[in-house]
């Protein structure tokens, strides 16, 4: 069965299907978009790769925070302009959250845009980093401090590729859904996992609808990842990006508990859904809360003090200017495990 999910906004809205086998439809959003070439990085076997029906550039690619930079962006667009690709054409993506960011980034640049499909074919791809337009690759200052927003002309979720994902990468994935929980999806503990993709999506693409440009209500989308995105480079990225994601929530809910705005119901229910699906709920045993708190100001949401996505009484919402010597207090209360034990209980959870 397959899922229809529209991103509306005016001229560059576009579909989201969600479903075993959609990679088939690649052809026809071709044809479709007029184009008479087309590039496929893809960072998965050439035969996950489905035919474009026109003449084809396949080039290789490798998913991974490492790869996401300027170079590989550079590196794409030389392969797209030695291939003679026009702004007429297609790029399409094939890969992971880092791949389609990448490639995302490279088709909003090259010639001043060119058209861009993703086919995300992990479950962190699919819930969010396919949909949405958000395109970035990392400084050595910070995560996705380089980027610009270009929305797919579509995507296609193969739930399919799934199937053939490690455990962990699931569980990767599952770091968004969970976060969802608090920024306005239904509770999807006891859905299947199509169900899953499907309302995440659902959720993303109304926010994105009335916010392309995070000016406002896109911020939700961010449950989670101000610490998040610290952890992942205080670990080099030993911790995966929903790993983190699920740290950052349960951080968010102590964070929120602190500054009064959730009673400790709320705070509890922050670990209750991270533990469900499985995830780390603890800091890494070895890292500095300074070395946190100071990647944290260097966030885009933060303009003049630390900012975080909290729950509230209104439901979740931005809050600026957060005391830092609440944020360093809520960290020294957070438990403590040893990275590998955090790993080793995200891929326990998975098996």
């Amino acid at each position: 069965m397959t899922t229809t999910i529209p991103v509306r906004l005016a001229e560059r809205s576009y579909d989201v299907l969600v479903g075993p086998g959609v990679r088939t439809a690649l052809p026809g959003v071709v044809r479709r978009l007029g184009a008479r070439r087309a590039v496929v990085v893809s960072a998965r076997p050439p035969a996950w790769v489905p035919g474009t029906g026109v003449e084809t550039l396949l080039l290789p690619a490798r998913d991974g925070e490492h790869d996401k930079q300027l170079s590989t962006v550079e590196d794409l667009c030389g392969e797209f302009a030695r291939f003679g690709l026009t702004r007429s054409d297609v790029v399409v993506s094939c890969g992971g959250g880092t791949t389609t960011d990448v490639v995302g980034l490279a088709a909003a640049l090259y010639h001043r845009g060119v058209a861009v499909v993703h086919l995300p074919t992990s479950l962190l791809a699919q819930v969010d980093a396919s949909v949405g337009g958000k395109t970035a690759v990392n400084l050595a200052a910070g995560k996705n401090l380089v980027g610009a927003y270009w929305q797919p002309s579509a995507v296609l979720c193969d739930t399919d590729y799934l199937t053939t994902l490690p455990r962990r990468e699931l569980r990767n994935g599952l770091g968004e859904i969970a976060r969802c929980h608090f920024i306005g999806a239904p509770d999807l503990r006891d859905r299947t996992l199509p169900e899953q993709i499907a309302a995440s999506v659902t959720l993303k693409a109304g926010i994105v609808a009335q916010d392309e440009r995070d000016t406002g209500r896109r911020h939700l989308l961010n449950y989670g990842h101000t610490l998040g995105h610290a952890l992942e480079i205080a670990t080099d990225f030993a911790l995966r990006h929903g790993e983190a994601v699920a740290i950052g929530t349960v951080f968010a809910g102590r964070l929120a508990g602190a500054l009064g705005r959730i009673d400790q119901s709320g705070v509890d229910e922050h670990l209750a859904v991270v533990r469900h699906y499985g995830l780390p709920a603890a800091l890494p045993a070895g890292v500095d809360p300074e070395v946190l708190v100071r990647q944290m100001h260097r966030d885009k949401k933060a303009i003049t003090g630390l900012a975080f996505v909290l729950a509230g009484p209104r439901g979740a919402e931005l809050v600026s200017d957060v005391p830092e010597r609440v944020v360093t207090g809520v960290l020294a209360g957070m438990p403590r495990d040893s990275l590998e034990n955090l790993v080793g209980a995200t891929e326990a959870a998975a098996s």
